[in-house]
């Protein structure tokens, strides 16, 4: 996860335009506020990237954690932040060594893709130490083995499309094609489940799980999983 870590902290060019960027994470923000049950409830955003609406979401639970292991980034969230009560900016390391059955909601979108697969598990189980019994994961945006990138530009030219964007993604399509995400993407790859290799590592882990019927975000050829404790009878 290291190499995109640095990539994340530098200055690319992942969004094609600000209009771009800022509707990705307004769209972001509307669907974490979907799956917050409770006003008082504690929530966590894992490797929440640059989180520009999260004033939305903390308006709608009483805390709200934003996880970044991007130093450069989470410096950022710090000062962006700062006025707001309700928001505190963690390391991943913090989050390793935060109390038991603390969390209400842990939201892990666009992530898992990045992770190596032991990275991955790791990071399960200790977001399942960290739920309270009635708490869930949101893990979304997973990539599918049998969906490759041709899917990813016709979601964003769709999402341009609809949102007033197009020529902007067009050559943004292009400038990514020539950038350091291109060439990493190449390099090291993207990870990929399939629903059943998801489900088995979200189980390994000690959740129940289902897939959720909507992707978090704009790319409906992603999959989002709802993973809780299971009951005990």
């Amino acid at each position: 996860m290291d190499d995109w870590i640095d990539y994340y902290d530098s200055t690319h060019t992942i969004y094609v335009s600000k209009l771009h960027r800022d509707l990705h994470f307004q769209i972001i923000a509307r669907d974490i506020i979907g799956y917050i049950s409770s006003p008082d409830a504690t929530v966590l955003d894992y490797a929440c990237g640059e989180a520009l609406s999260a004033s939305q979401v903390a308006s709608a639970c009483g805390k709200l954690i934003l996880a970044e292991p991007a130093p450069g980034v989470r410096g950022r969230l710090i000062a962006r932040f700062a006025p707001n009560t309700k928001i505190r900016v963690r390391s991943l390391d913090d989050v390793r060594n935060m109390q038991d059955q603390s969390i209400d909601l842990v939201v892990m979108n666009s992530v898992a893709q990045y992770m190596a697969p032991d990275e991955l598990d790791a990071a399960l189980r200790n977001i399942r130490r960290l739920l309270t019994p009635s708490g869930k994961l949101v893990l979304g945006d997973i990539l599918q083995p049998n969906v490759g990138m041709v899917r990813d530009v016709m979601a964003l030219l769709g999402f341009g499309l609809r949102h007033g964007f197009l020529k902007d993604a067009l050559v943004g399509l292009i400038s990514t094609a020539l950038s350091d995400y291109r060439h990493l993407r190449t390099r090291i790859g993207l990870q990929r489940y399939s629903e059943e290799e998801i489900t088995g590592r979200l189980r390994a882990a000690g959740f129940a799980v289902q897939r959720a019927h909507t992707n978090i975000g704009h790319n409906r050829w992603r999959m989002t999983f709802i993973a809780r404790p299971p009951l005990v009878r």
